[in-house]
């Protein structure tokens, strides 16, 4: 057993939900912050709950002495309402987070960004994530660890007609994928949490990145269900 401490944000989402039930089941964590807009309705001896205002991240960098930090930050356009509401969210917050763990000498940085990021794509979704991908390498995190799922399956809180559509034909969808398009199958989102977690728990510095079915494979073998 250790007792490292994991930061989390993200911790209400689709996979930041997931994680969050790993880290406070784990014998690798002593405590686990979560820094969030507005409490979330649940309790545990483990859990510390850091209201943000993540406009002004640099006022809780002291939350960031931990060992490991995990970003879970997502939304999309249309939920935020406008290109630069979401990339305040899927840009701005996690860097400013990468740069705190930084100053704080965290051991790991992981994060989720997306299937296909590139900072020269003209898709603004995909841009957006692949420069996310150059400026956080450029930090200089001891370990950065970038995972790039594909269409993320489980139990949103908000209905996508889109993703549900896929969730429902994704069984089917998944057997048609092979060889090198075998990497845009669908993912789970609890797998997306169990490899985070599992990446976690290497020690060992650099810049990582896991595609779907590098994420798949992780999962596959941890013994965390």
């Amino acid at each position: 057993m250790n007792n490292k401490i994991a930061l989390l944000a993200g911790a209400s989402g689709l996979v930041g939900n997931e994680l969050l039930r790993i880290l406070l089941d784990s014998p690798h964590y002593s405590g686990v912050k979560i820094l969030v807009r507005r409490p979330l309705d649940m309790a545990h001896e483990k859990l510390e709950q850091v209201v943000t205002d993540f406009d002004k991240l640099d006022h809780y960098a002291e939350h960031f002495d931990v060992d490991d930090v995990y970003c879970c930050l997502g939304t999309t356009i249309k939920k935020a309402g406008s290109q630069d509401a979401f990339k305040k969210v899927d840009y701005d917050y996690p860097l400013k987070m990468a740069e705190l763990a930084k100053s704080q000498q965290v051991k790991n940085f992981l994060i989720i960004t997306a299937l296909g990021a590139d900072a020269e794509s003209k898709v603004f979704y995909s841009r957006t994530k692949g420069q996310l991908q150059v400026r956080l390498k450029k930090i200089g995190l001891a370990a950065l660890h970038i995972f790039q799922p594909s269409l993320l399956l489980g139990d949103r809180q908000e209905f996508r007609l889109g993703e549900k559509a896929a969730t429902v034909l994704s069984p089917a969808f998944s057997k048609l994928l092979k060889g090198k398009m075998k990497k845009y199958k669908p993912v789970e989102a609890r797998n997306v949490a169990i490899a985070m977690y599992e990446v976690a728990q290497i020690e060992r510095t650099g810049n990582y990145t896991y595609p779907s079915h590098r994420i798949e494979n992780i999962s596959a073998e941890s013994t965390v269900r």
